[in-house]
């Protein structure tokens, strides 16, 4: 179930784009939490390097969510 909800947030979030819908924090924060839900601390990081890149504002949810993305993948050195 968890792996079904953190693809379902990508395909939300490609689909957003496709559409040309302007991703933002919030977007970008639902995603990074579906990643840390799924265990999926690689992809959490990557996304904020994309949140960076596309200058969206990174928040105290987006942080928390990736450190306890990494947390619970065990990589406390990427945190």
């Amino acid at each position: 179930r968890v792996r079904k909800e953190e693809g379902r947030a990508f395909s939300l979030l490609v689909d957003m784009t496709s559409a040309n819908v302007e991703l933002n924090t919030i977007t970008y924060n639902a995603a990074v939490s579906a990643c840390e839900k799924g265990g999926q601390w690689d992809q959490a990081l990557r996304l904020l390097v994309e949140m960076a890149s596309a200058h969206v504002q990174l928040d105290t949810i987006t942080y928390s969510a990736a450190v306890s993305a990494c947390e619970k993948g065990g990589q406390w050195d990427q945190a």
